[in-house]
């Protein structure tokens, strides 16, 4: 790549970063934030292939066995795992765009559906040539993995990521708490007012230091299930052209082959759609009624303490959360997990996680063989030994993976998909950064007061999602 190339894609990445965040988001970031000098990125300076994932130095610790495992096979190729702590994905990707600003990018990015377009959109290089030259080696892996997860991952009719990881928004529940209420485990296709009634069940059999629905203010987990479950969404939503190199290359057999696409387009805003005001005012009479919490922004970190001490009944949350349960202290039988209710359809909303390969990587076929190798079984297993995700690969949600830690119906995480093919990702165009910020900007109103502040709300949320949709990624 010539000097020149270089520069422009530094200038672009630049005008991304500044675009995407706002120059205030990114000032703040730089101020705060000490990793910002070449020498200080792993990697830098050497031949090694630098790679960023969110997380502990112990999440970078936690990958050295894939590390050698890949080294073994690919000794030409050195790998260097750098984890950025992150409050959540939104300021995980701050902090790679900070980087990209000050013109000292990781090659390679752990990226999750919030932020996939993002990077899609100016950041990443596409897979297509890498996955037509090695299709018959990549062949088992999707034959493992759902094609509703690599499509979130299409962008404009090329793929940028391999799915690794994967969570719904199912919903779990307290298995005591339901017992108390005289509540047995819901059917597959409990409605919303199943839902409802089971909540009131829940409150009358402990009025007291109890929720009965706990919820979060974000992309995830938050209004969305309960949107898609009433087929709509606070954005328009329609698909890309192309991807038939992809869907008749991997997928000719797959029953859900006539669904899939180039991939998923945001372009407008649809909060006044009414049955997004149906999803919200039902939410607004569970707030009303004591039934659920005002949502709290942010990925609700007490929840696991809360919900283990018997005080929560039922939440959103997908596998990750298993893990976090049995380590605080609940057995298996002490929360099981459903599919989230059903409303004019069952829809469910599905976040996916994988690594894109920059356009100012280094060594980009050094990059493919390490994303390729990642998506093997042997490094998924490495990866991915215990329960603090769903692994992509179907495969490797068994029985093993969840015994001793439950819940019983571990099954319904992959039969999300597998069930309900139309399952979406989250809603995340480009500007998924200023996207969120109007979503949960207005969230908390819409639901806190009357049905006047409601209309009030919403309509404020359209002209504010107008407004970030009209920002240049």
């Amino acid at each position: 790549m010539t000097g020149a190339t270089n520069g422009r894609l530094r200038e672009i990445s630049r005008r991304t970063a500044l675009g995407a965040l706002g120059v205030g988001i990114v000032g703040a970031t730089v101020a705060s934030w000490p990793r910002l000098s070449g020498t200080d990125i792993p990697g830098r300076g050497d031949n090694s292939l630098s790679i960023a994932i969110m997380g502990t130095a112990a999440d970078a610790a936690a990958r050295q066995r894939a590390i050698d495992a890949f080294t073994r096979l690919h000794p030409e190729i050195r790998i260097k795992v750098q984890a950025i702590q992150a409050v959540d994905w939104k300021d995980f990707f701050t902090k790679i765009l900070t980087m990209v600003a000050a013109g000292t990018p990781p090659d390679v990015v752990y990226v999750a559906t919030e932020g996939a377009q993002l990077f899609a959109d100016k950041l990443a290089h596409p897979l297509d040539e890498y996955l037509r030259r090695d299709a018959a080696d990549m062949a088992e892996y999707f034959d493992d993995v759902h094609p509703s997860l690599v499509e979130a991952f299409m962008y404009k009719g090329s793929l940028y990521q391999l799915p690794m990881d994967w969570n719904a928004a199912n919903m779990y529940y307290n298995t005591t708490a339901f017992r108390q209420a005289g509540l047995d485990r819901p059917a597959d296709d409990w409605t919303h007012l199943d839902f409802r009634n089971s909540l009131v069940a829940m409150r009358k059999a402990r009025p007291a230091d109890f929720t009965p629905y706990y919820w979060t203010n974000r992309l995830f987990g938050g209004v969305v299930p309960w949107l898609y479950a009433n087929e709509t969404s606070f954005l328009k939503e329609t698909r890309s052209t192309g991807g038939d190199w992809l869907w008749d290359g991997f997928y000719a057999k797959d029953p859900s082959r006539s669904l899939r696409s180039g991939g998923y387009q945001w372009l407008e805003p649809n909060a006044d759609d009414p049955r997004v005001f149906e999803s919200f005012d039902y939410l607004r009479g569970l707030v009303k009624d004591g039934l659920g919490v005002r949502p709290e922004e942010g990925g609700g970190n007490s929840l696991v303490g809360l919900f283990a001490s018997n005080r929560i009944g039922t939440t959103p949350a997908g596998g990750y959360w298993v893990q976090g349960l049995h380590e605080a202290g609940m057995k298996e039988n002490d929360f099981d997990v459903q599919f989230f209710p059903k409303w004019k359809s069952q829809r469910h909303q599905f976040g996916t996680a994988g690594y894109a390969i920059m356009k100012t990587a280094k060594d980009k076929d050094a990059a493919w063989e390490w994303i390729k190798f990642s998506a093997s079984r042997e490094a998924m297993e490495l990866i991915f030994p215990n329960p603090v995700t769903t692994p992509a690969r179907r495969s490797m949600v068994n029985e093993q993976l969840y015994t001793g830690k439950g819940p019983a119906h571990w099954k319904v995480f992959y039969d999300t998909l597998d069930k309900y093919p139309t399952t979406g990702p989250i809603p995340a165009p480009p500007q998924q950064a200023a996207v969120e910020t109007a979503l949960m900007k207005n969230v908390s109103l819409a639901v806190s007061g009357d049905e006047r502040q409601l209309k009030e709300a919403l309509g404020s949320m359209q002209r504010d999602l107008e407004l970030a949709l009209r920002r240049q990624s």
